[in-house]
């Protein structure tokens, strides 16, 4: 069964689209299932699309208190994408668009967010809402930095994968 939103349309199983935002393109993909998403999530979702560029600031500004932490997951992202004898530095290195003298926030800030992923059906808080995939020179390298947010934004996990 399938049912209609004013922003996502007839809602089935799988909606994608592109969206542009500060001279990128990001994937958003919304994975609902009709007989049991709430109108009220889809609601949400439309929204965390159109405030896209608000939340990708919240989120690289949370990326950035994680520097402290010597294990965090962004930390451990940065130590791997940012190894001068990768086979990728000459990319990242190209990739990273500013020069604050501090590498790793210069790095943070010129991460892509390449994918959003929408789980409406996730609609409790501390559940995985949406999912926010970033890469560093991503069509050249593997490694992303992935955080999950719940319903109200609130982070609910960070994670390196490679």
């Amino acid at each position: 069964m399938s049912m209609e939103h004013d922003y996502f349309g007839l809602v089935g199983d799988y909606w994608s689209e592109d969206v542009e935002y500060a001279d990128q393109r990001v994937e958003v993909v919304l994975d609902a299932d009709a007989d049991t998403v709430a109108s009220a999530a889809l609601d949400v979702a439309a929204t965390l699309v159109g405030e896209l560029e608000l939340v990708d600031d919240e989120l690289r500004t949370a990326f950035v208190t994680q520097l402290d932490s010597g294990g965090s997951p962004v930390v451990r992202f940065l130590l791997t994408v940012l190894d001068p004898d990768s086979a990728e530095a000459d990319e990242v290195e190209a990739a990273i668009g500013r020069d604050s003298g501090d590498r790793q926030i210069d790095a943070l800030r010129s991460m892509s967010l390449v994918r959003v992923d929408l789980r409406p059906d996730a609609d409790e808080p501390g559940d995985a809402f949406a999912e926010f995939e970033y890469g560093l020179a991503p069509e050249d390298t593997d490694e992303r930095l992935v955080v999950s947010i719940d319903l109200e934004r609130e982070i609910v996990d960070v994670r390196f994968e490679e």
